[in-house]
């Protein structure tokens, strides 16, 4: 398998040394991946994450040039079926997801069955904090978005959701459930890029695998 890394920050820096740590062939890295060499990317997976703006200027492009691609760049819902229509057309794989750790995506399984068995039981508030670096530009984050969707989908009440955004903080999501006379807390706090690199190549891997198609990443694994 090999891999081009699509916007070379702090987590396309992560993703090479994971790459490199598993002997995967890392094809190439851009800041611009629509002015990579097409002759490239035909044989290599695209993992990008980029910002909302170059994706959406760029999805294209992956999707036409790339074997397949692993997105881990939000923001980008709002034009989500014209993304997926993309890769369909292309008959390339896309694996998204809003958040590629392992923990978190263990998280949001634990969600949906905490959300659907507290809505069937009644009597309790559901409430969303995250946290992350002064850099992430997008707020709520992806993730954030996510778990409400889950337990809105179970529970059937809106979530409210609070971002704060400070200092170098990678990651905490935590997933409260208020009752009369108890509490309920999930929490995820990650120490590092690391997991969501790790989870990122994994899919990469996978990805190589797939016919085309749209995934995503918590469906690819196994619970």
């Amino acid at each position: 398998m090999e891999a081009v890394i699509s916007g070379y920050g702090r987590m396309g820096r992560a993703v090479e040394k994971i790459l490199a740590e598993k002997g995967l062939a890392c094809a190439g890295k851009s800041e611009d991946i629509a002015s990579f060499s097409p002759q490239t990317a035909a044989g290599a997976v695209c993992i990008d994450f980029t910002t909302p703006e170059a994706f959406r200027k760029n999805y294209r492009f992956i999707a036409e040039n790339f074997k397949g691609a692993v997105v881990g760049t939000t923001g980008w819902t709002d034009i989500r079926e014209d993304v997926f229509r993309a890769f369909r057309e292309c008959g390339k794989p896309l694996v998204y997801a809003s958040n590629f750790s392992i923990g978190v995506n263990v998280m949001f399984k634990a969600a949906q069955l905490l959300s659907q068995a507290l809505g069937n039981a009644g009597g309790y508030d559901p409430y969303i904090v995250e946290m992350h670096h002064k850099h992430k530009l997008d707020a709520p984050s992806g993730t954030a978005k996510t778990l409400a969707g889950i337990v809105e989908e179970g529970m059937g009440v809106k979530v409210p959701v609070e971002s704060v955004r400070c200092g170098e903080i990678s990651g905490i999501h935590e997933l409260g459930f208020e009752g009369p006379a108890d509490r309920i807390v999930l929490r995820h706090e990650a120490f590092s890029r690391e997991g969501f690199a790790r989870g990122a190549v994994q899919a990469a891997i996978w990805c190589d695998t797939l016919e085309g198609g749209i995934y995503e990443f918590k469906d690819l694994l196994k619970f």
